[in-house]
């Protein structure tokens, strides 16, 4: 399964937010695994206090603020890793980061990576899930997603989907701002499915 062109850079390039929602119903691949992107969530720059990037420019987040469409990977808790795309252009710091899955592909793979998972929607219902799934590490980080065994492909016959808006879950600063995006009435989101307004 080819699931449709690799996304070019251009599509990085743009606004985060952009990006995120952009981002629902594209297909992640790495190697034989491969799942449908269906929950997103926008870091920004600057003012942004719950990304790493409102730190400034350090050796961790150099990767947010190079050319865009490539890996930025971190571990969280001491032991889970996160998979985040660059977005913006060169310089301005903004990722993406994405948060569940729903498998299309290698799923016995997958399942053998997760053991733990009864079934399909709780292989990758969540960030450090699907890193687990995909078998996506840090040494993924600074990765060019455009080319090499980790990408994202524009998914065949991929049209609009419908996204639901709610403020991003699991931090504690900006918490509030409604920059979590998921696919609505998909069961293989993380957390809370129905928590704001629909937009296409």
């Amino acid at each position: 399964m080819l699931f449709g062109r690799i996304l070019p850079r251009s599509f990085y390039a743009r606004s985060t937010v952009e990006v995120a929602r952009g981002l629902l119903g594209k297909v992640l691949v790495h190697g034989p695994t491969a799942g449908i992107i269906v929950e997103t969530e926008a870091y920004l720059g600057g003012e942004d206090l719950a990304a790493h990037s409102a730190r400034g420019l350090t050796g961790r987040t150099r990767v947010i603020f190079g050319p865009p469409g490539h890996a930025y990977v971190y571990l969280i808790y001491g032991m889970y890793e996160c998979l985040n795309l660059v977005a913006e252009r060169d310089g301005r710091p903004g990722c993406v980061l994405i948060r569940a899955l729903q498998p299309v592909s290698g799923l016995e793979l997958m399942h053998a990576r997760r053991p733990g998972a009864r079934q399909p929607e709780q292989f990758a219902n969540g960030p450090g899930k699907l890193t687990l799934a995909l078998g996506i590490t840090r040494a993924h980080n600074g990765a060019d997603v455009t080319r090499g065994p980790l990408v994202v492909r524009q998914g065949e016959g991929a049209g609009p989907v419908e996204i639901v808006v709610t403020p991003r879950i699991g931090i504690t600063r900006a918490a509030e701002l409604p920059l979590r995006f998921l696919i609505a009435r998909n069961g293989f989101v993380s957390g809370t499915r129905y928590n704001g307004p629909s937009l296409r």
